[in-house]
């Protein structure tokens, strides 16, 4: 009966680590214009605060960035290149696993502290990467500038958009489903 029990919750994170890595995917490339560029506001990022409810975000979060880095590629949406590809993809996977590990600690319920890894991961990463591929004479100021920039769009997106998201999780009862289903992460 274990190994039932098992394999059941095998399947079951495995299916919501795909369903977020489609919506992750999905969000990003329906707004290219906002997800890639040198200002950009990757709304799919606000999926990151998932990972405060389910271990299951960290893969699907990171698997949906890179699928949506590789055809932002071949769309010719993804400035950064390939390098994003492996840089941003980075960002985003530590920034899901520190937001798991941040779940406990919430502000009126609200995982409020799972929302500041994305923006801090990615304006460093991301900035960093836009900043060295896009200014060939760059100074302390213009990689500011940069990590300023991204650390903005992942403001609005994380605090902003992911905040939001996780009260509807929690009114809808969706949050609790998602948090009781015991994943385990191997």
């Amino acid at each position: 009966m274990k190994n039932k029990q098992t394999k059941s919750q095998r399947v079951r994170f495995l299916a919501v680590t795909g369903l977020i890595a489609g919506l992750y995917a999905a969000l990003t490339l329906v707004l290219a214009p906002l997800s890639f560029g040198p200002v950009q506001c990757r709304v799919a990022e606000a999926l990151t605060l998932l990972a405060a409810y389910t271990p299951a975000a960290i893969p699907g979060l990171t698997v949906g960035c890179v699928i949506s880095n590789l055809v932002g590629l071949t769309m010719g949406a993804n400035v950064a290149g390939a390098l994003d590809i492996l840089l941003g993809t980075l960002a985003t996977g530590i920034a899901a696993w520190l937001s798991y590990r941040l779940r406990h600690f919430r502000i009126r319920g609200l995982p409020f502290w799972a929302s500041v890894p994305p923006i801090v991961t990615n304006a460093l990463i991301v900035g960093t990467e836009l900043a060295v591929v896009l200014v060939p004479d760059l100074t302390v100021y213009g990689w500011l500038g940069w990590v300023g920039s991204v650390a903005a769009g992942q403001v609005i997106a994380c605090m902003g958009g992911g905040l939001l998201l996780a009260g509807i999780l929690q009114k809808t009862g969706f949050a609790r489903q998602l948090e009781q289903n015991n994943y385990t992460f191997r």
